[in-house]
């Protein structure tokens, strides 16, 4: 870890956020909290969930902690004459979830989805001194099958510009590689009460140290209106691209002015070339296997209020463990995860959802699908499309319409989306489904993703031969750091007793019965090249999903013939427990390579030999000791 440190400082790794207008000012102090009847005073990031007591009651499957709820939170805005000359705007990272925002009493937009980020424009709705905004959240129970924290969990920013400047989230930044030289293009959306002139110049910056320079500038003058694109292109010699090994960046500073205000809007960018051939993923030209993760959003006792230190702690972890790649699953990550992986140099999946319109949870997703679904995925590509990490929008996960021709017009038509808001990039989902591989299914995505389907891999290679393939999601074995249990048992179900202390040995042996040991995976791996790579389930530990002491029944969207499920229900029955009833003490995930407190289990030097060169020695019981 003091080596990447090392190489962090030297690279001059800054945690900034992504694209942002200089008018923006963190707003998380002081914000007031009422629940239950209890009113106090909380800064954000806030996550009321994981302040709570475990509850032996509550269902293990979303963590044994109370997370659900109703909840408002209070802040006063401090407004001047100068500042009502301004637009003004709310920006919520993230809140969990059905966010309703008021200002002074009256109500002024919201989000139901709690992973999204959004803006509520606050012009017109303010008064000149004390403003009184409060955001009020409806987190449903029964809508997550993991952990998803409650409350304003992410960063809330105010953001003051102009009239006339650049739209939120309103610039786009693509690159083309060609002799030594990249042609940079900047599409600008403006925003404008009417129309005027306006002059919009863009300086591209490398910053070496405390130092910038400037490697290539241009300007315009234009007739500016609402919803004004203007595209701007850039020639730069010799470019220092962006890579995992060496994540360079770039800056473009852009300046709207007009006859009387200047604004100043920034985007961080990289210049690279991401590529998903037939054979595997080509970054910069060159064949690169994505040695991948996949993650949740939560940081173990933390819960999931968004902790800088913390996330880069588990990102520097992965990377000396030879990690070059990370899926956000199964929701869009807070937008200073992706600044990190940007700066510290992972390939990032983009995931937008767990489900479209097929139920996994009485209040999940399914029930947003049809009005949020299209404002959901725009939003998260809009915030994300400059990230040079970003190499993949994945669109779903183990989505139930997979078998379902007459619904096979959802995946395509948010293909077409992700296409519409970004034609640099293709996309991907995770699918479980064995027989969808082999039907028109596979044509509504770009890329093919199998969840734990290793052995499928050659086969769809031979009837897709133009296709991409990858493993979404692989291995998905099941461990506990530092626990052995033996004899030493080789089936894949046998490694953990449903007596205290309810642990499952730490040999990389024991899987659910939908995954797999390591070994198997890069077994097909070896024998099909053209697969890109994998993401293996996964990189954490995480709260909820305490498989295989898991009694959540929608456990059962992981097999897909009855005879799967039934042998599901017999090895439950065998326990003694009831389908949905909540008597074990498990209440986080045995999945991850690291452990719930950041501790490396025996599989993560597994990974970092077979993903480093680096030399490695690590040492635990002799799986035949006694």
């Amino acid at each position: 870890m003091k080596k990447l440190l090392t190489i962090l400082s030297a690279l001059g790794v800054a945690l900034v956020a992504a694209a942002q207008p200089a008018g923006r000012e963190l707003w998380n102090d002081g914000w007031s909290f009422t629940k239950d009847g209890s009113t106090r005073t909380v800064n954000l990031p806030h996550d009321w969930g994981v302040e709570g007591e475990f509850n032996q009651e509550f269902p293990g499957e979303t963590g044994k902690l109370p997370w659900w709820g109703k909840a408002r939170y209070g802040k006063t805005l401090e407004v001047t004459g100068d500042d009502l000359e301004k637009d003004i705007r709310l920006e919520v990272d993230g809140a969990m979830s059905n966010a309703s925002v008021f200002v002074n009493g009256v109500k002024a937009g919201g989000w139901a989805y709690g992973y999204a980020s959004w803006a509520v424009d606050l012009t017109g709705r303010l008064q000149e001194g004390r403003n009184r905004i409060e955001i009020v959240l409806d987190n449903k129970p029964e809508s997550s099958r993991w952990y998803p924290g409650g409350g304003i969990y992410r960063n809330v920013w105010i953001t003051k510009t102009e009239k006339t400047s650049v739209a939120h989230w309103g610039t786009f930044i693509t690159t083309q590689l060609a002799s030594g030289k990249a042609i940079v293009y900047q599409k600008v959306t403006l925003k404008a009460p009417e129309t005027c002139i306006a002059r919009i110049s863009t300086r591209i910056l490398y910053k070496e140290g405390n130092t910038e320079y400037v490697v290539a500038e241009t300007r315009s003058v234009i007739e500016a209106w609402d919803g004004r694109t203007e595209v701007q292109d850039f020639e730069i010699v010799n470019p220092r691209l962006w890579s995992p090994e060496n994540p360079q960046m770039y800056l473009a500073r852009t300046v709207v002015e007009t006859e009387d205000t200047r604004d100043v809007y920034e985007t961080p960018f990289g210049i690279r070339s991401a590529e998903f051939r037939p054979d595997g993923f080509y970054l910069n030209g060159i064949k690169t296997f994505l040695k991948g993760v996949c993650l949740h959003h939560d940081a173990g006792a933390l819960g999931a209020a968004w902790n800088e230190d913390a996330w880069q702690r588990r990102l520097i972890m992965l990377k000396e463990m030879g990690c070059n790649a990370i899926r956000m699953s199964h929701n869009p990550p807070a937008p200073e995860l992706l600044d990190m992986c940007d700066r510290m140099g992972f390939l990032v999946m983009d995931e937008l959802t767990d489900t479209w319109t097929v139920s996994k949870k009485e209040n999940g997703y399914a029930t947003l699908f049809n009005e949020w679904v299209e404002k959901d995925l725009t939003a998260m590509i809009r915030r994300d499309r400059n990230h040079p990490s970003v190499i993949l929008w994945s669109i779903g996960n183990e989505c139930g319409e997979q078998g379902w021709p007459e619904r096979w017009d959802i995946p395509r038509r948010l293909t077409d989306l992700c296409h519409r808001e970004d034609p640099t990039r293709l996309t991907t989902a995770g699918n479980d489904n064995p027989g969808a591989a082999f039907t028109g299914y596979a044509e509504t995505i770009d890329v093919y993703g199998f969840n734990y389907k290793p052995h499928l891999y050659q086969q769809f290679v031979d009837e897709h031969p133009g296709q991409s393939v990858l493993g979404s999601e692989t291995s998905s074995c099941i461990s506990t750091r530092g626990y052995y249990l033996f004899p030493v048992e080789e089936d894949k179900g046998k490694g953990w007793t449903m007596d205290p202390p309810f642990q499952v040995s730490s040999y990389d042996l024991y899987a659910p019965g939908w995954a797999s040991k390591p070994d198997y995976e890069w077994e097909y791996e070896d024998k099909v090249p053209e697969c890109a790579g994998e993401f293996v389930w996964t990189g954490y530990d995480y709260l909820g999903e305490p498989t295989p002491f898991n009694m959540d029944p929608s456990v059962f969207t992981n097999f897909h013939t009855e005879e799967e499920k039934e042998a599901y229900r017999k090895m439950v029955a065998a326990w003694g427990q009831e389908i949905a009833s909540v008597p074990l003490p498990s209440r986080s995930s045995y999945f991850g390579i690291i452990d719930l407190a950041g501790f490396p289990k025996d599989s993560y030097y597994m990974y970092q030999s077979e993903w480093t060169k680096e030399p490695m020695l690590h040492l635990f019981p002799h799986w035949r000791s006694v």
